[in-house]
């Protein structure tokens, strides 16, 4: 599995502040998957579309996790950003990710987090909280060679 790993973080990006969840995700990650691209970007709504659709159009990427912008704040746009660029979006990747989370933390009801299919990729939005980020990569890896295999016109 080829993983990308997109920081979405304007004070990040900045230097004004250690990105932790990217690092967080990168840890979680089983041991056979492979980052193979990592970037951080501002919160942005066309900064975040761009890495992701460079990614995913590349056939260089599987996988991308994102890390940051799924929140109520008025920047948080990483949820509109993978909408825009994806074919189509899986609704049960967003429901899975809150519903665990919030056997820890309640307000994991509040992540807006999705997950999208863009050609062969599967793009996961996660929280950028480093707990709730690597939470998520437990989540999702379970079933992320299955989804891809599907995706690629594999049978269930």
């Amino acid at each position: 599995m080829r993983v990308a790993i997109l920081t979405v973080s304007t004070r990040v990006a900045a230097g004004d502040m250690t990105d932790r969840g990217g690092p967080a995700i990168e840890e979680a990650l089983p041991s056979a998957w492979a980052v193979t691209a990592q970037k951080t970007v501002t919160d942005d709504l066309d900064q975040i579309a761009t890495a992701l659709a460079e990614w995913a159009d590349s056939g260089q990427v599987d996988l991308i996790l994102t890390t940051g912008g799924t929140g109520l704040g008025p920047y948080d746009v990483t949820p509109e950003a993978t909408e825009r660029i994806a074919h189509r979006t899986v609704a049960g990747i967003g429901e899975a990710l809150r519903d665990e989370g919030r056997k820890s933390l309640p307000a994991a009801m509040l992540s807006r987090g999705l997950g999208a299919i863009r050609g062969q990729t599967l793009i996961v939005n996660l929280p950028g909280s480093p707990s709730g980020a690597a939470e998520g990569v437990r989540v999702i890896a379970p079933v992320a060679e299955h989804a891809l295999h599907t995706m690629q016109g594999g049978h269930h």
